[in-house]
């Protein structure tokens, strides 16, 4: 489908490129994809975090960002009701300023989609209808309730969330467990657009860190928040080093796992554990491509058990093996096409994997081109980008 020249797209999410996440992989690639398409594209998101400088012409070429100051946590991530709404409210007038677009595209939390519908809502009572399409990259409800969120504070925001499903004129879900269960709260209709990476950077060639451990290391690139669970490789070094002598783990990040990991790091001998901050995408793919392994988790039970992170799909693109703990459609993936360990979330197993993974340090030539081949064909994120601005362009006709 080709757009016409005059179509114009608004994106409000509050959270975009040069943050390195798996909503900023995607929703950068769909900015791309409905450029190319011809479409006239306005991004409505948030000043970078300290420590990063936005490259707009560059992550989103053809495209208009607007950002506006945000609250941000301790670590630097917009996360939490409050930090919620300071891009929220704010969004209220900056979508009444917009030009009246012929379709939005807004990425959760649920209250940020609710923001939209009242908006679109208002504005089709004075004109033509603005549809908006949802993107849905879990169930934010099931989440709250499985960490053990208040009731009330659960039905408040499962009352949110359907709402904002309920009306949009499209929902995109990045897998067939959140589809499913958007397809439960109400949403209709649904595409199912998987999460892909962006395999023009991340790629088996190209630079590495030069400040990266002399020693094997595996890498954690990327939020580590409850429902990740990222202290159970941390957790794991403990028999790792003594298996491995001089094996190190170093995580590029943020999240609310962060104390946790440092007081674990402080326990082991000095720099076994590194800790540190987010880095741009680039420098995260520099990291994959030098390490032994990229470790990635999801906790059971916290309502995540049908995500499919995108840390896999970065290391692999970078012909790196993951060491996988816990449930989803990522297991089947690296233990079907041999692309890694898939193990139990259990300290043990985990221990077992990292250790076979860092023995086996450096993977042939020939094991890493087939493992970025893999993603190339299946998970690609120009494909994936594509599919998602045909979806959105849809909606608007």
């Amino acid at each position: 489908m080709t757009a016409r020249r005059s179509l114009r797209v608004v994106l409000a999410s509050r959270i975009f490129a040069p943050e390195a996440a798996a909503a900023t992989f995607r929703l950068t690639e769909v900015v791309r994809a409905l450029v190319a398409r011809g479409a006239s594209v306005r991004v409505l998101t948030s000043t970078p975090p300290p420590g990063l400088t936005a490259q707009d012409a560059a992550d989103a070429p053809g495209a208009e960002v607007r950002r506006s100051p945000v609250m941000r946590d301790a670590s630097g991530y917009v996360r939490g009701y409050v930090p919620y709404l300071s891009f929220d409210v704010p969004l209220v007038l900056r979508l009444l300023r917009t030009r009246r677009p012929d379709v939005v595209l807004v990425e959760p939390p649920p209250t940020t989609g609710a923001v939209v519908r009242v908006v679109t809502g208002l504005r089709s009572l004075a004109g033509r209808r603005v549809p908006y399409v949802y993107y849905a990259a879990d169930v934010w409800s099931d989440a709250s309730a499985s960490v053990g969120a208040p009731r009330v504070v659960v039905s408040l925001l499962r009352t949110v969330e359907r709402f904002a499903l309920r009306g949009a004129g499209q929902v995109l879900a990045v897998s067939d467990g959140v589809a499913d269960r958007v397809r439960e709260l109400g949403a209709d209709p649904v595409t199912v657009v998987r999460n892909g990476i962006d395999t023009g950077l991340f790629t088996p060639d190209g630079p590495v860190p030069p400040d990266a451990p002399r020693e094997p290391f595996l890498v954690y690139a990327g939020t580590a928040s409850e429902w990740q669970g990222a202290e159970v490789f941390a957790e794991a070094m403990r028999e790792v080093v003594a298996r491995v002598p001089g094996a190190r783990l170093v995580f590029l990040g943020q999240g609310s796992s962060w104390p946790a990991l440092q007081r674990i790091a402080a326990q082991l001998p000095a720099g076994t554990i590194e800790l540190r901050p987010l880095v741009p995408p680039e420098q995260a793919a520099a990291w994959q491509r030098a390490a032994a392994g990229a470790v990635v988790s999801i906790r059971p039970g916290l309502g995540y058990d049908f995500a499919y992170p995108t840390k896999v799909l970065a290391a692999l693109a970078c012909g790196t093996p993951v060491v996988y703990a816990g449930p989803g459609p990522a297991a089947a993936d690296l233990r079907d096409n041999r692309l890694g360990e898939a193990v139990e979330y259990a300290v043990g197993p985990v221990a077992d994997a990292m250790a076979r993974v860092l023995a086996a340090h450096p993977s042939p030539d020939e094991e890493r081109r087939r493992r970025a081949a893999w993603v190339l064909e299946h998970r690609s994120l120009a494909r994936t980008g594509a599919e998602a601005a045909g979806a959105v362009l849809a909606a608007a006709d």
